[in-house]
């Protein structure tokens, strides 16, 4: 088992990660009946990926070298109706000026890197990706 997700009431659950015993509370969004006061579980969706994506992009750099100390994404849930449902995320990438001039060839493996990532690998095809890569964008 990875994950115990418990109903609290109110449009609420905790999930907690077994190994860690870390956790965290969900709730429905404002626009489906939640108080919107924390990750909903189509948040959790979109931010996964960006947080798979920098990830094993950390990993690569670390095995190329450096690290990818405070790259920032920021993420963009899209939802769609009929029937509702997550129809496409943005991604902002924020890359220090420490990491911006590093060359074409490193950035094009980080960027395929991001890409390849299991939760990108494990989306359905129909959710629209757009990332914008910030000082990367020219690579």
């Amino acid at each position: 088992m990875t994950a115990n997700v418990i109903y609290n009431k109110d449009l609420r659950t905790t999930c907690t990660h077994l190994k860690s015993g870390s956790h965290f509370e969900t709730d429905a969004p404002t626009d489906n009946n939640g108080k919107g006061e924390r990750f909903s579980p189509t948040d959790l969706l979109a931010t996964s990926l960006a947080a798979c994506m920098v990830t094993v992009m950390g990993i690569k750099a670390r095995t190329m070298g450096f690290d990818l100390e405070n790259v920032k994404v920021e993420v963009l849930k899209n939802m769609k109706a009929e029937p509702r449902r997550v129809g496409g995320i943005d991604l902002v990438f924020h890359i220090p000026e420490a990491l911006a001039g590093i060359d074409a060839k490193t950035i094009t493996i980080l960027k395929h890197t991001g890409h390849t990532c299991p939760v990108a690998k494990s989306l359905h095809p129909d959710i629209e990706i757009n990332i914008d890569w910030g000082a990367w964008s020219d690579n």
